[in-house]
């Protein structure tokens, strides 16, 4: 395909000395993820030559396609793989082991080669808790979470609060099935800190009185430019600092209130770079420099 996107139908065994990586997802054309690897690839190739032969693309996957797709990237050679939206759920049936964090989470989305097929982890939690050390100068540990949505991303990231020992947080989701759901995983995995769950339509009186909230966008609203705000920022205090894990658009409509209520906010681009780093820090080995991802995606200024 013209921007570099490769179908699942088109794939082919690797020559003998290349590596191979790529991130799955459907869609996947608008994916940053070549980018930030294949830029921290080439500084790691300056100082060892044997990363020459590594190369990261991206595989639009439908997803009734990905158990066998999985199985002829093993037989092909590829070393790793990330995975975004959809497959981060529906792939864990497929892998031959988890980690123990990522199988509490119930999503992967970095799978690392074995000999009898593919290992599952999750380094979308660390990439948030850095993002926000590095974009709202916040600590995970001792802080106040108000985090919404129960999907994928959600429960990497409350599992990420709660291991790094927040002392609250607040779960929030328009589906309240889906919310008990994840409230009966986390419970049965986390006895402290507690843990308070909400329907979206429902606010708590006491969020309203937390100080130094930090409040983290885990749900999809926002992708498209119709979505509504998945939440109103004017029913909390105003030291509350907003992240919303999307990063494309820069700017969504959740970002946009925090900005004219005059809260500390900023978007998933940094959580996007620090996951990475740490996925391809997994599979070389080597120390990654998230400066090297960024530089690939130009100034930083264009993306916040």
């Amino acid at each position: 395909m013209l921007d570099g996107t490769l179908s699942f139908e088109s794939l082919e065994p690797l020559p003998e000395d290349q590596v191979g990586l790529a991130v799955l997802g459907y869609p996947i054309a608008h994916s940053l993820s070549p980018v930030l690897h294949n830029s921290a690839l080439k500084e790691l190739t300056e100082k060892n030559s044997k990363f020459q032969k590594w190369n990261y693309g991206k595989i639009e996957l439908p997803p009734i396609h990905l158990e066998k797709t999985l199985v002829k990237l093993h037989d092909f050679g590829y070393r790793g793989l990330n995975l975004t939206i959809p497959h981060k759920v529906d792939v864990l049936p497929f892998l031959f082991s988890i980690d123990p964090d990522a199988e509490i989470m119930g999503a992967v989305n970095t799978l690392v080669r074995h000999s009898k097929g593919w290992h599952g982890c999750n380094t979308d939690g660390y990439g948030m808790e850095q993002g926000l050390k590095e974009k709202l100068n916040v600590d995970v540990e001792g802080a106040e979470i108000l985090l919404l949505g129960a999907g994928g991303a959600s429960r990497a990231a409350a599992a990420r609060c709660l291991k790094s020992g927040c002392s609250r947080l607040w779960l929030g989701n328009r589906s309240e099935n889906r919310l008990k759901e994840m409230d009966q995983i986390l419970n049965s995995n986390y006895t402290n800190p507690p843990i308070h769950t909400f329907p979206l339509t429902e606010f708590p009186e006491e969020l309203g009185t937390v100080d130094d909230l930090i409040v983290i966008n885990a749900t999809s609203l926002g992708l498209k430019s119709s979505d509504p705000c998945p939440f109103d920022l004017r029913q909390l205090p105003l030291n509350a600092k907003i992240y919303d894990m999307i990063y494309n658009p820069p700017s969504t409509r959740l970002l946009k209130m925090a900005a004219e209520l005059g809260m500390k906010h900023a978007n998933g681009l940094s959580m996007l770079v620090h996951q990475a780093a740490k996925a391809l820090e997994i599979w070389t080995e080597e120390e990654i420099s998230v400066s090297a991802m960024y530089q690939g995606l130009g100034e930083k200024t264009n993306f916040e």
